[in-house]
């Protein structure tokens, strides 16, 4: 919860960044800034914190050393990759619409052919494991492990089962990727190894037989397939860069996923979506929130200021299914009320959430689609960054006491 004292005017705002009230405007509408409603309903006021993260940015210069600084929290470019391209409707894998792909009945296993530039050969032809190896089993069924610790458990066991896990030859590290795409979705829902589409995989552990919510789950499974230099694909990266195996890195990006600032955001969304079904009025919960400078868990996205499109792709796909239903009504609600009051509207996580939430399921399934989906972009990262051959080691600049001067 935001103190009062967190909370800046548009007057204050304006005079800490140096600019007018209409570059103001202009920043809000660009999702630089978000504005809260003041007291009177009328005016805004503006988180300090943001103020003063925006006013950093603007007094860092050109230097290499200051831009290398500013990089690293979604500024600018770090490094090339053919992977994929945020666009404003949405991510393109290697030049083709996420959001058309999910139109054309592509799976994730179609995506992740694509990712990796594997059209040549289908690396989901080899054969893959009929049953976990010993030293895995216990662990693979272990449904008291949360899935993502499941998961990073036994992947590197797996490993040790893998023969040339370090061979550099493409058709080889395809085939073992896609053998991990598989198995880890399978370690997520604590199910036997299968060649099954993972779609297919994942529904018929959380509802089986239900042809329309495996529908759901493929089309949130491609649409979370890769998203850029995310947090989980740059940790991918660096460890590729080392020249681990694709295990090792399948499990960095795991453990970075598990961070409460990163994969934590689905359940403060199905949180949220609790709360406010729970409320007596929707709009009075969402309002109170906003206007007091809490945030709202699933609502706005810094790279689609207009909406995120995954969002919205999947929020059509809900109501298809979930019309005329009191659950879909309820969600409807909350998402009116809160693009009323705060301007933001539902991104991936939120609705990775609600589709828990639709199909009367916890919040943990959100979470496992979003891992077993963006698996396939931290494998695309690993084996682009492994091609490269070169070893990710950035520079510190140091802030720190001043050691003494050394002698001459």
């Amino acid at each position: 919860m935001a103190a009062a004292t967190d909370l800046l005017s548009a007057r204050d705002t304006c005079r800490l960044l140096g600019i007018s009230r209409a570059t103001l405007y202009a920043y809000v509408s660009r999702g630089l800034l978000e504005s809260r409603p003041g007291k009177d309903h009328r005016s805004r006021l503006y988180l300090r914190q943001d103020v003063e993260r925006l006013a950093q940015r603007k007094q860092v210069g050109r230097g290499a050393a200051r831009g290398a600084a500013q990089s690293l929290d979604r500024g600018l470019p770090v490094l090339e990759t053919r992977i994929s391209l945020i666009r404003p409707d949405g991510p393109y894998y290697r030049g083709r619409s996420a959001i058309a792909m999910v139109h054309e009945g592509a799976t994730l296993e179609d995506v992740a052919r694509q990712l990796w530039d594997s059209s040549a050969e289908d690396p989901f032809a080899a054969r893959s494991l009929t049953r976990w190896p010993d030293v895995v089993a216990p662990l693979a069924a272990n449904t008291l492990l949360p899935p993502l610790e499941r998961a990073m458990a036994a992947i590197p066991l797996l490993a040790l089962e893998v023969r040339h896990s370090f061979s550099s030859a493409p058709l080889v590290r395809h085939e073992i990727a896609a053998g991990l795409l598989r198995h880890n979705a399978a370690l997520l829902v604590a199910q036997p190894p299968s060649d099954v589409p993972v779609h297919r995989v994942l529904a018929q552990a959380w509802h089986p037989g239900d042809d329309g919510f495996a529908e759901l789950v493929r089309a949130a499974l491609v649409v979370c397939a890769d998203h850029e230099l995310n947090v989980s694909a740059f940790a991918a990266r660096v460890v590729a860069s080392t020249g681990a195996h694709l295990h090792a890195t399948v499990c960095s990006g795991l453990a970075a996923l598990s961070g409460p600032r990163h994969g934590g955001a689905t359940a403060r969304a199905y949180a949220l979506i609790s709360d406010a079904h729970e409320a007596v009025s929707a709009r009075a919960f969402i309002a109170e929130r906003w206007q007091r400078g809490d945030d709202l868990p699933g609502f706005g996205h810094a790279l689609y200021p207009q909406g995120d499109p995954r969002g919205a792709e999947l929020l059509a796909r809900a109501r298809e299914r979930h019309a005329g239903t009191r659950e879909m009504a309820a969600l409807e609600n909350l998402i009116l009320a809160t693009e009323d009051v705060s301007g933001l509207r539902p991104n991936i996580d939120f609705m990775l959430a609600a589709l828990c939430h639709l199909n009367r399921l916890p919040a943990t399934p959100a979470l496992v689609m979003f891992a077993a989906g963006r698996l396939a972009g931290w494998l695309a990262h690993a084996l682009e960054q492994q091609a490269q051959g070169r070893l990710i080691r950035p520079r510190a600049r140091y802030a720190g006491v001043t050691p003494p001067a050394t002698s001459p």
